[in-house]
């Protein structure tokens, strides 16, 4: 059966990918030719193909959710989403467009906790719901730690 759902989800994953990929390619030239990289900076091309992982793995997700027959913690589960899309973007903006490293890696420390507020939530509403979001917080845990280290080198 056919829901809103199914559109309205995926879209708002496309806009975050593309508004925090146009907010990176902004500042990709000052981030590849400005800062001091630590030696764990993975490649270039690691960056969006873990995106791209992470983004279909969370619509998958939240589709989850908002399908779900448990109502208990699915309106918080939605807008732990939203909150999500809107500091996963925050941070490109934040660190490419402005170069505000320590504002991005307290920001990035804040969206680590919605990331982890989400996987218990999900877990309460559905297991597959929030083992679907584990690679993105396992990437979001070493992205602050990345973003840390940047901060301090540069």
């Amino acid at each position: 059966m056919f829901k809103k759902n199914y559109i309205i989800i995926p879209l708002i994953t496309i806009l975050v990918a593309l508004l925090g990929g146009w907010f990176s390619g902004l500042g990709m030239s000052w981030y590849n030719n400005n800062l001091v990289q630590p030696n764990i900076t993975p490649p270039n091309w690691a960056f969006p193909v873990a995106w791209n992982i992470i983004f279909i793995l969370s619509t998958i997700a939240a589709i989850l959710v908002y399908n779900s027959l448990v109502k208990k913690n699915k309106n918080l589960a939605i807008g732990l989403f939203v909150a999500n899309a809107i500091l996963n973007v925050g941070w490109s903006l934040l660190f490419f467009t402005l170069h505000l490293i320590g504002l991005a890696l307290i920001e990035m420390i804040i969206l680590w906790l919605v990331l982890l507020a989400q996987l218990i939530i999900n877990w309460r509403i559905g297991k597959w719901s929030s083992v679907l979001l584990w690679p993105y917080w396992l990437w979001v845990s070493f992205a602050t730690y990345l973003t840390y280290l940047i901060n301090i080198l540069n």
